[in-house]
């Protein structure tokens, strides 16, 4: 096989769809949206419509869908936005361990600023204890984050029941989660869920990269971060990105059209790997089996291959996968949420996690277990000697 590719929590191939439209607001529909002739008219059109899309999928109002630059910035907008606007309310924070650095950096932020944050822990395979949520909130609590799908072992935590613990001791905290993983995986309802805000990023679903979105629940007090021209009624001034914002709406469009038929493909993907994988010596998988992890991401720890070399193997053999987080791998740091699930030292450094998508075949999935059991061996006889 020429290429595999299996680094999707990373970022997705561009949809043929997605790329082709975006190509022709570019070269064609090009205007301003914020400018009052006929073409600008046209780009606005384009971004009303994009809101309708994303609305329609999380059954929210379109007013409530705020357009950013992807992940990070809705990350930060929802945290320092709800924190500054909200401050007189309380000054403390909860998230958990094993969060995205665009939350737990922005945590670090909030703290030099004199907010408090209390890390909730996890099991073994990185979900929440409902019971220490229940403990770390107090009076003062204005903001709880969790990540809804773990960016690197795919744990799912249970947001919904999270959602309602958090309104039932206090309606007044605001809720955010961190669905960068989980949408266009999950059926995400914040209404139901009791979800103020919601991040999510485009390039993680077939769509373009430098661009995303933010749900902020019309009754949720945020502040604007970024200040401007007023564009998006003063919550994030700027023009907006139109070829991206369409390519995104395209993308979520595409994406949920026969949604349960590719989750529960990406499933069949995810067992036939873990079920081959497993077999050969020394391999364990971290987080949840089956329907209980999202159904895209697989961490796989390796007994004496380290990860850096275990991933060059797999990119010579033309399968690309990652050695953790794709905002970070590129960085020595050995993963917080490895640590925190309580990873044996000795697999800390010789994890690789493998994320699937839509295009992924059973062909590359038998092709990469092959290799690696292949490969593992000879780079454990290399390590020894």
């Amino acid at each position: 096989m020429n290429e595999v590719y299996l680094d999707n929590s990373a970022t997705t191939k561009c949809l043929p769809e997605v790329a082709a439209l975006m190509t022709h607001i570019m070269c064609e529909d090009y205007g301003n949206p914020s400018s009052m002739h006929k073409k600008g008219v046209g780009a606005e059109q384009y971004v009303r419509f994009s809101k309708e899309i994303i609305a329609k999928s999380l059954k929210v109002q379109e007013k409530e869908i705020l357009f950013t630059s992807g992940g990070t910035e809705s990350d930060n907008i929802a945290l320092i936005g709800s924190a500054y606007a909200n401050c007189r309310a309380g000054r403390h924070i909860i998230t958990t361990r094993i969060e995205h650095p665009a939350v737990l950096q922005t945590c670090a932020y909030l703290e030099e600023q004199g907010f408090e944050v209390t890390y909730l822990p996890v099991d073994a395979n990185g979900v929440i204890r409902l019971s220490d949520l229940e403990r770390a909130m107090t009076r003062g609590t204005i903001l709880v984050s969790i990540m809804h799908v773990n960016n690197e072992i795919g744990s799912i935590q249970p947001v919904a029941e999270a959602g309602a613990l958090i309104k039932r001791l206090n309606p007044n905290t605001l809720f955010h989660v961190d669905a960068i993983q989980s949408y266009g995986k999950c059926r995400i309802y914040p209404k139901r869920m009791n979800i103020d805000l919601l991040s999510v990023s485009a390039h993680k679903i077939h769509g373009p990269k430098g661009v995303g979105f933010l749900y902020i629940n019309e009754k949720a007090k945020v502040r604007p971060i970024m200040f401007g021209g007023g564009q998006q009624k003063g919550m994030r001034s700027g023009t907006e990105n139109v070829p991206g914002i369409a390519g995104m709406a395209k993308a979520v469009e595409l994406i949920y059209n026969d949604f349960e038929p590719k989750i529960h493909y990406l499933y069949q993907l995810r067992e036939r790997f873990i079920q081959g994988v497993t077999k050969i010596d020394g391999i364990k998988i971290n987080g949840c089996q089956g329907t209980e992890g999202a159904p895209h991401i697989v961490s796989v720890s390796i007994q004496g291959v380290r990860s850096e070399v275990m991933l060059h193997a797999l990119e010579d053999k033309g399968i690309y996968v990652s050695a953790g987080s794709a905002c970070s791998s590129n960085k020595p740091a050995i993963s917080a949420t490895l640590k925190a699930i309580g990873v044996e030292k000795q697999f800390l450094d010789s994890t690789i996690r493998f994320s699937f998508s839509m295009f992924t075949t059973e062909e590359e999935i038998d092709y990469t277990i092959k290799c690696m059991g292949e490969l593992i061996p000879m780079l454990r006889h290399y390590t020894r000697h």
